[in-house]
């Protein structure tokens, strides 16, 4: 699996596997099949109410901890310093680990404005051991902007929502910028649909490949670590295989170019959004 090397020193896969609405037994199956399907990056978040079900799966799997990298998110109710600390311990709990490689603040949710007391508890948490990196999710150059100016500390990750209908041109900007790596959450947005794209088909008899590899290629090659999600082994491993072929860099600006004004989903604006 080819690395990208985060701004704390660590390293992050380039690629993902999402869990979102994936849990309980079938989750837990689902999680294995990616770990041995190749996975290594596993996201999780405590909104997902999966922790538990990512841990089984680590147990269970022949894959040492120690080559996986678990993500999981800190939800908006426990922005406050000691609500922070406690929720990410209880994260550990539930899932049964020692430490997070990554923990991600899930949204800034900026009109109870406590982003930055949650982000002084992740930086908290990492120098105790609990987590290795520390990032945020869906934060805007502004929300970064003021981390950094009230604690110094630069977060390694920003997850956001990232498609061929959104493609985060001026976070990706900023994040390169400040030596951020971009996650892209709904990294293949509603599959039916961008699918259908008559660029993404041509791009994909072109390389042989199916309309998800090219998307998730595309996103590899803007530097960003997509984390799709896929319940069958069949999908897990297809949406793996996209390292054999290159788009060239005029294919690249024209599935960018897709970028539509409303391509964002209308209730996820990280300067309004509420995540509880």
């Amino acid at each position: 699996m080819e690395e990208f090397k985060l701004n704390d020193g660590n390293q992050i896969p380039r690629i993902g596997f999402g869990t979102y609405k994936i849990k309980g037994y079938q989750g837990a199956l689902a999680i294995s099949q990616a770990i041995e399907s190749g996975y290594r990056l596993l996201d999780s978040a405590a909104r997902y109410e999966n922790e538990g079900a990512l841990g089984k799966a680590i147990r269970s799997s022949s894959v040492a901890r120690s080559q996986l990298f678990v993500t999981s998110k800190l939800p908006g109710a426990h922005h406050e310093y000691k609500a922070a600390i406690n929720e990410l311990e209880e994260g550990l709990l539930r899932s049964g680990l020692d430490y997070f490689d990554l923990y991600l603040i899930h949204w800034p949710n900026p009109l109870e404005d406590h982003y930055v007391e949650a982000w002084q508890a992740l930086i908290d948490a990492q120098r105790f051991g609990l987590v290795r990196s520390i990032g945020v999710s869906n934060f805007e150059p502004g929300h970064i902007d003021r981390l950094i100016k009230e604690t110094g500390v630069t977060p390694a990750v920003n997850q956001v929502e990232l498609h061929p209908y959104w493609s985060s041109r001026a976070v990706r900007a900023y994040d390169d910028e400040h030596g951020i790596v971009t996650e892209a959450w709904s990294p293949l947005m509603r599959a039916g649909e961008v699918f259908q794209e008559d660029l993404i088909q041509k791009l994909a008899a072109k390389y042989g490949k199916s309309p998800a590899q090219v998307i998730l290629r595309w996103e590899v090659q803007l530097g960003v670590v997509p984390i799709p999600k896929a319940s069958s082994s069949q999908h897990q491993l297809s949406n793996l295989d996209i390292f054999d072929f290159s788009l060239t860099e005029e294919e690249v600006t024209a599935l960018t170019d897709l970028d539509k004004a409303d391509g964002r989903r209308p209730d996820r604006d990280p300067n309004q959004h509420q995540e509880f």
